[in-house]
């Protein structure tokens, strides 16, 4: 049973998510691979709600099922390139991160494959879906609530992708009026 709908509770505090949200979705990284990200972190954090959301979405940009199928053991698979291959290990170690933080050989590997800014932009991806994966769990947004085609997306937000026409359902809002435009 849902705790708080907090979007509701701290309009606030969701318009700066979705504000990060937003310049991850601009910042020129693929889609697809924030996909696979935000699928990988959802995962690892257990949000049952992120994971449909993503899922979902994936699939309407085109991802295939045997890759969706895969997120969770991409080590295993030859389905993902090198890549993202490297944005998925990069995901983890920002998503476990302990106190020694991520190591050399992660940074090295990423540093291989995105060039600085583009790191920093995965990182923020990484960042921003932990706190959704979070705020979901920690409050207990239903799974499958989504819908992705009550959000249809605007494709003035940036090439390939989009933002919720009408404010996010990532958190679903029971009076459906968030001001943030996250999906």
């Amino acid at each position: 049973m849902k705790r708080i709908d907090y979007a509701t509770a701290a309009p606030e505090a969701v318009k700066v998510m979705a504000g990060v949200e937003r310049y991850v979705r601009r910042s020129g990284l693929p889609h697809a691979l924030l996909h696979l990200v935000k699928l990988r972190a959802s995962y690892m954090n257990g949000c049952a709600y992120c994971v449909d959301m993503h899922t979902k979405d994936a699939r309407l940009a085109g991802e295939t099922e045997q890759r969706l199928y895969a997120v969770p053991v991409w080590r295993e698979t030859p389905f993902f390139s090198a890549r993202e291959r490297a944005a998925l290990a990069w995901t983890e170690a920002v998503t476990e991160m302990g106190e020694d933080g991520v190591p050399d050989v992660l940074f090295d590997e990423a540093s291989a494959h995105f060039d600085e800014a583009e790191l920093v932009d995965l990182t923020l991806a990484v960042i921003v879906i932990n706190g959704w994966n979070r705020l979901a769990v920690t409050f207990r947004t239903e799974p499958g609530s989504y819908d992705p085609a009550t959000f249809q997306l605007k494709r003035s937000d940036a090439p390939g992708a989009g933002s919720a026409s009408r404010g996010p359902q990532y958190p679903p809002s029971s009076s459906d009026t968030l001001p943030a435009e996250r999906r």
